[in-house]
């Protein structure tokens, strides 16, 4: 298994329960077949840039291992999901 960095960004307006049950969906989706070492929640940051006239996301940025199928049923989910704003997933050296 490889070692990845995840950062999803949620939408600064989604209800704190629907954000954590999608972060729940994440995680499980991870542990299944990996496993997570960290999960940090940075909250909400100023974006770089306006995304669809939005200057605020809620951060959470999480460390795991695993392999190439959970990349790819994580960035499909974050792709379906309308909670997520952005996400970006890096292999770590």
């Amino acid at each position: 298994m490889r070692k990845y960095e995840a950062m999803l960004i949620f939408f600064p307006s989604l209800e704190e329960e629907k954000r954590n049950q999608l972060l729940d969906r994440f995680k499980g989706i991870i542990e299944a077949d990996g496993s997570i070492s960290n999960v940090d929640e940075w909250g909400i940051r100023k974006l770089a840039y306006l995304i669809e006239d939005i200057k605020e996301g809620y951060y959470v940025l999480i460390n795991f291992e695993g392999t190439p199928e959970v990349i790819k049923e994580i960035d499909r989910v974050a792709r379906i999901s309308d909670g997520i704003m952005r996400h970006m997933i890096i292999k770590q050296d």
